[in-house]
């Protein structure tokens, strides 16, 4: 399998790269982690310019060389060029699979609004800095060679269908050209670094535009790194979330393990099986 590696939003490092092949190639030798070399150009925040992140996602993914695309990290930057990829997207681009999490959640939907390959929520090289990243790392990589189904999150149930995404990024994407539509679908959310009134903030903007998607249900991911405000709010982050579903009638059916964190579980988008 050979597998390419570009950044849509931010940059990545030319040592941490070469910590994620020297793990491949110990773990997968059976795969060829291809790093695109726009994965380490800087321009300000973002990993090259709104052109030239859009030129490696759209040769990448329209290289029949590759079976698949790893989106490298998160970080602001995908939405500035998904629905321009998308459009650009040719036949070898619909036969690969897309994984990463995060602010790629943007590249994500588009692709599976538009039915292009198969869009994946999982750990991505970035993972790698964390500590105990490695098995995270690993965990997508299990998943992309081998379709290896202890990767996946273990609510996940043939024949039902799934979304997952960070919640302030399904935030901005909802009312956007690059939404899908969730009607059947079990939506996964996860949180990170976000004081818990923006949390719940997000959670009344992303209801109001999901209350009639005809939702199968809504399971809540990990909400970590939660910025201490000058005076407790009052809930968790389940209180808000269920509070949230029974106000628009989303089904809450409980927890999901993924989140910004090393036991960030795969989430394919659509059914298995």
């Amino acid at each position: 399998m050979r597998i390419g590696i570009c950044a849509p939003s931010t940059p990545f490092t030319r040592d941490d790269a070469a910590r994620v092949i020297t793990l491949a190639a110990h773990s997968h030798p059976e795969a060829e982690l291809v790093f695109d070399d726009q994965c380490f150009i800087e321009n300000g925040h973002f990993a090259g310019t709104d052109e030239q992140r859009l030129e490696a996602i759209v040769r990448l993914a329209n290289d029949p060389a590759f079976d698949a695309i790893w989106f490298v990290r998160g970080g602001y930057g995908a939405c500035r060029i998904a629905e321009e990829a998308v459009r650009q997207l040719k036949a070898p681009a619909r036969s690969k699979t897309y994984l990463g999490y995060s602010d790629q959640g943007n590249l994500l939907a588009a692709l599976y609004k538009a039915g292009i390959g198969w869009p994946v929520h999982g750990p991505m090289p970035t993972d790698i800095r964390r500590d105990g990243g490695d098995g995270a790392v690993k965990r997508s990589l299990d998943w992309l060679v081998k379709g290896d189904a202890k990767s996946l999150e273990s609510n996940i149930e043939s024949g039902r269908s799934y979304v997952a995404f960070n919640l302030m990024t399904l935030a901005m994407l909802v009312g956007t050209p690059l939404m899908p539509d969730l009607k059947g679908h079990v939506l996964m959310v996860e949180e990170v670094s976000e004081y818990l009134y923006a949390f719940d903030r997000a959670f009344f903007h992303v209801g109001e535009h999901l209350k009639d998607a005809g939702l199968a249900g809504l399971r809540l991911g990990r909400v970590s790194d939660v910025p201490e405000n000058d005076r407790p709010f009052g809930e968790t982050a389940e209180e808000i979330a269920k509070r949230w579903c029974a106000r628009f009638k989303i089904p809450f059916l409980g927890e999901a393990d993924i989140g910004h964190d090393i036991e960030n579980k795969v989430v394919p988008f659509g059914a298995i099986g």
